[in-house]
């Protein structure tokens, strides 16, 4: 392996497909790695240290889903889900699991690549952050402990996934601000996020399950038809 090229760990059991990303990760300077089922990808994920993975939900073995389980377990490595199963529950289960974003099959290879350049810029920017006395950010009865990635509501721990820690992290430091669609997915997911806002939407929605009093009537979260989301100072 080289220790130049940022490795890319490839779970894919479609010879197709992983021609296709093989070719086109390495043309981009990536050095990628192939597991054609789930156990040979957690194999690999602990023998390489991969730096992102693109994971197959379909996957022989143990399925996509159970891998990025385990992974989450103990890493934060970048994880984007390459699948055909983009149904917004497939996608959902995708993300309260951990990963970072998802790709629907077929997909353009151009757009694959830039998806991943952005997380893999972002997970180098957190990491260079210098750190300074831990910041807490507090709303009703909600707390937020930045530093460990740990929020309490009421007298109870709940468990984000990164990105749903980020946007609720981006609300709390601008309570009572509209924060526009175009903003939550730059601040979020880079300036350079190559795709829609689907993944934004399922990512609020999860949220509000977990955050809201009654999550079909939000009243912590707020919509602003046309515009974004605004963390409601009016609830008491």
């Amino acid at each position: 392996m080289s220790p130049d090229k940022e490795r890319i760990l490839i779970a894919e059991d479609e010879e197709s497909f992983i021609d296709a990303m093989t070719l086109g990760l390495s043309r981009e300077g990536f050095e990628p790695i192939v597991a054609s089922d789930g156990q040979r990808a957690l194999d690999l994920f602990h023998e390489t240290n991969p730096d992102c993975i693109l994971l197959d939900v379909m996957l022989p073995k143990i399925s996509g889903l159970d891998v990025c389980r385990q992974i989450r377990k103990e890493s934060k490595v970048p994880i984007i889900m390459v699948t055909a199963r983009a149904t917004e529950l497939d996608t959902v289960l995708g993300l309260e699991l951990g990963a970072d974003d998802y790709v629907a099959k077929p997909f353009r290879m151009a757009e694959l690549v830039a998806r991943i350049r952005a997380l893999l810029r972002r997970t180098t920017e957190s990491a260079e952050r210098p750190r300074t006395d831990e910041e807490v950010l507090r709303y009703q009865g909600l707390t937020a402990f930045v530093d460990r990635h740990q929020v309490v509501v009421g007298e109870n721990e709940i468990k984000l996934p990164p990105k749903e820690f980020e946007l609720l992290i981006l609300f709390l430091r601008n309570p009572g601000k509209v924060l526009t669609r175009d903003l939550l997915v730059d601040r979020v997911w880079g300036h350079d996020y190559y795709g829609d806002t689907k993944t934004l939407d399922v990512h609020i929605k999860r949220l509000r399950t977990k955050i809201e009093p009654d999550p079909n009537n939000p009243t912590v979260l707020t919509t602003i038809r046309g515009v974004g989301y605004r963390l409601d100072l009016g609830r008491e």
